[in-house]
């Protein structure tokens, strides 16, 4: 009964010598797995995904002193805090329904003040008073036109909105030519190791699932029965000799 159970408690352990040795004989479809995988991820970034191009221009925001409805501000240049709260102001008035349909119109490009928002970033330049705004399309010299668009309205937004209130360019925009996504080497990354993985857990499972016998080993490892004798590989054609039978299927085969 102590053997019974013994035995019964090992048959569900896991084989981790038996896992391994699976994974270094298939190894070559693991290898082909992760080929593969990365190919289509190649193919993917290259062909399956738009290219996007981002363009953008700089300005200084004017620290000096302003008044926002009924409330004064007063701005020195060493209260960089309050400048970049002074970019994210900025920064919402930009995003606005009106000033986009400014942009949209001015640039004569075909997007709605929606699609044009999400294409549009803001934020201070390195901690600055300098704002950073940066477009992303699909097209190197659209991205400019409206960056630039945008550093011709934004100024005059400003100024109706926020009494005082200016900025200046410090940099307009430039079409810029190499894309900024999608990254060909990170979709070809993704596909490799996607391949390899799920290769491996293919192979693990069926590893776990094996429950063939593969050489006496497995059996003194699980069992504590002793091992009487071995059948050899009649069938094996190999130079190494097995005895009558193997010696007379060859004088049969000449």
């Amino acid at each position: 009964m102590e053997r019974f159970e013994r035995n019964e408690k090992e048959y569900y352990s896991i084989d981790v010598l038996h896992i391994v040795k699976t994974l270094w004989k298939y190894l070559w479809v693991v290898v082909i797995a992760g080929v593969l995988a990365g190919a289509v991820g190649f193919g993917y970034a290259r062909y399956g995904i738009e290219p996007t191009y981002s363009s953008h221009i700089k300005l200084y925001v004017n620290n000096s002193s302003f008044s926002l409805g009924n409330t004064n501000f007063s701005i020195s240049s060493s209260e960089l805090s309050a400048a970049q709260s002074l970019v994210k102001t900025y920064g919402e008035i930009l995003n606005s329904r009106s000033t986009l349909e400014r942009v949209i119109q001015k640039s004569e490009v075909e997007y709605s003040w929606k699609q044009l928002s999400k294409m549009i970033k803001y934020a201070p330049s390195n901690d600055t008073e300098i704002m950073l705004v940066t477009v992303t399309c699909n097209d190197p010299y659209t991205a400019s036109k409206i960056a630039n668009t945008i550093a011709e309205i934004l100024p005059i937004r400003i100024s109706e909105i926020i009494d005082g209130a200016s900025m200046e360019v410090v940099d307009s925009a430039i079409p810029e030519l190499d894309k900024v996504s999608p990254s060909i080497t990170k979709y070809t990354a993704i596909g490799l190791m996607v391949g390899v993985l799920l290769s491996v857990i293919v192979l693990v499972v069926v590893a776990l699932l094996d429950d063939t016998i593969h050489d006496e080993e497995y059996i003194l490892r699980t069992y504590d029965y002793p091992i009487l004798g071995k059948v050899p590989d009649l069938l094996d054609f190999s130079g190494k000799s097995t005895g009558y039978y193997s010696q007379t299927v060859k004088q049969s085969q000449e």
